[in-house]
Order: C-alpha cells, then structure tokens, then sequence
C-alpha cells in the first residue's frame, strides 16, 4: 500500500545542512496500522509529510496505492491527496468555523455540493462519535473532541490511507486511549491504512500492528511487532517491554525469556532449576498485549558456569522459547 524505496531528504538552515531522512526503504501493507517510533529530531515527521508530498524527498520514490507521488503532476497529485487523509498534532482546525464547518472544507475545495457536503459531514460526525457537537465552535471543545474533529476531516474525502502526526501527543492519558480505540475501530470497519508516527511506545503496542524505528533519519529496525518481539536484541522488542536497568557486574548470566501466547513461566523456570542444579534469580518480568496477543517477557540471571548456563540456555530454546543472552556467557 505504502512503499518507501531509498529516500532521503536535506534541509539546509543557518548552521549548515541537516539530513532528515537518510537512504529510507520502507513497506507498509494494505489494511495494517503502522507505527514509526524515534526521538525528538529523528524525521518522523519528514517522513510522514512526503508520504501526501507536503515534503518532497530530494531522492527516491515513495508509492501509494500504486501511484507513484513523486513522478505526479500538480493535477494528479491534488486528485491523490483526496485519497491520502492526515490528521495534525496541533489539531489544525478553523475557530471561525463550527465542528460541521470544519469537516465540510476538506469537501469544499474539492468543489463538493453544498447538500452533499453537510450529508457527509453528518455521516462522518456520527461515525467519530460527535454527531451531538456539530454546530458547537471550537473553542467549546475539549482536547479529545478536537482530535475527532480532526479525524473527521481526514476521513470527509475517503481516503485509503490515514495519516497520524503525533494525533495523541497532546492528549492526557484517558482521552489518548479512546483516540487510539477511535483509530482502531476505523481500520477495522473501512479497512483504512494507517501510518502514524510518535515518540510513545505505549501507542505503538496498543495500536500497532507493525513498526520501524528511527535514529538520525534512518529506519534501524523495522517488522510486524508479533516477530520483532522474538528478536534477539532487537531496540523495539526491548522497549515494547521495559524491565529496567541490568544490576552491576558479578560474573553470572542474565537471559530473557519471551513466552508468546502468555504461557506460563513459572513450571519453566523451576524445572530448569532442578535438571540443570542452578540457583536462579527472577530479575523482573512484564506481560503486555503485542499485536493482539498476551506477550510475556521475563528476565533471569544464572549463576552456574558457562557450560553448564549454555545447556540451560539450549534446553530452553529446544521448547521453542525465545530466548536472548543479554549479558554473561552462556
């Protein structure tokens, strides 16, 4: 559906050029929430802006839906970007208009009947759940129901895909989750592609079905997220579980376990104990819903030799568990 092939993006400002995106290969399936996650000064939001072609890249093609964007022309890249919506952290909507007015614009300059645009409006209102709040000003909104404006308007032309800059960054906690069951549901129920970006790991394991990582304009690691967290020492399988700092150095081996399905460690870790006679420390574990499935991770440290924690080590793998060697021998 969305397809990134070798592009790169420079911007030049006052101290000199700035490489936002580097060399970026990049594939998104048709029907797949997908989520590209990275720091501050990454190029997430570079990249999600040539997707429409808001940035246009200085080399490589990007292709959506089997249109090449980059070889458009100024006619035919309007008539795609009806097919492209994107909805703006800052939310990027008129205070003079009412929420209605609001949706209606994107059909508006497409030079959309004035009936037409006011029955489409109401269709989509209804669909992001703010039918009540059609006449209401902006200004009367509360964060969350900005965000459905703004969704709403995404949707006014039909797209295929949907695009999300950062849609939850300023929303509290509880209004970020119903956005993001917001987004799911439209996926599911217009088969909508949706590529977001954000900097919060939590709205790429509670959405997501696939993810890439970004560092200094490049993709590091990319992949659906129910593979990515049976990498070895994979960065994104790591922060999908955060089980915190390793303890100092005292020459034993720490391994972490992932159980995919949430079956249960603990007959695993005791039986290990008793066939290979080692004494073993639970150092932390976390269970988390990955790619809508219960996903485990548990982190133990070994004291016995190498030898002996290599066997340990194989004896696990032999069970088709996950298992990732993170400091020590073994």
């Amino acid at each position: 559906m969305i397809t990134f092939d070798k592009v790169s993006k420079t911007f030049a400002t006052r101290s000199g050029s700035v490489v936002a995106l580097d060399d970026v290969s990049l594939e998104v399936a048709q029907g797949e929430i997908f989520g590209v996650i990275g720091r501050s000064g990454a190029g997430k939001s570079t990249l999600v802006r040539t997707v429409n072609m808001l940035e246009s890249p200085d080399s490589g093609t990007i292709t959506v839906d089997g249109m090449e964007m980059t070889a458009l022309s100024a006619g035919d890249l309007r008539d795609a970007r009806r097919r492209i919506g994107m909805v703006f952290q800052q939310f990027n909507l008129l205070n003079s208009r009412t929420v209605r007015g609001n949706v209606e614009l994107a059909l508006e300059v497409h030079g959309v009947a004035r009936e037409e645009r006011r029955r489409k409006a109401g269709e989509i209102l209804d669909l992001v759940g703010l039918a009540d709040r059609a006449g209401a000003r902006i200004f009367e909104l509360s964060g969350g129901q900005k965000q459905r404006v703004g969704i709403a308007r995404a949707l006014a032309t039909n797209p295929s895909v949907l695009l999300s800059d950062e849609a939850t960054s300023a929303l509290d906690p509880e209004t970020t989750a119903s956005i993001l069951e917001l987004l799911r549901g439209l996926n599911r129920d217009l088969g909508l592609t949706i590529l977001l970006i954000t900097h919060e790991m939590d709205v790429v394991k509670t959405l997501c079905d696939s993810a890439a990582l970004m560092e200094n304009g490049r993709i590091v690691e990319q992949g659906r997220l129910d593979e990515v967290v049976l990498r070895d020492r994979s960065k994104l399988s790591a922060g999908l579980f955060p089980l915190g700092e390793l303890p100092e150095e005292r020459g034993t081996t720490i391994v972490e376990i992932t159980f995919v399905g949430l079956a249960s460690n603990e007959p695993v870790i005791a039986r290990l104990a008793r066939d290979h006679d080692l004494s073993i420390s639970l150092l932390g574990a976390a269970i988390e819903t990955i790619g809508g499935r219960q996903t485990g991770r548990t982190r133990l440290e070994l004291d016995g030799g190498a030898a002996v924690n290599a066997k340990a080590v194989a004896d696990l793998r032999s069970q088709g568990l996950a298992v990732s060697v993170v400091r020590g021998d073994a």
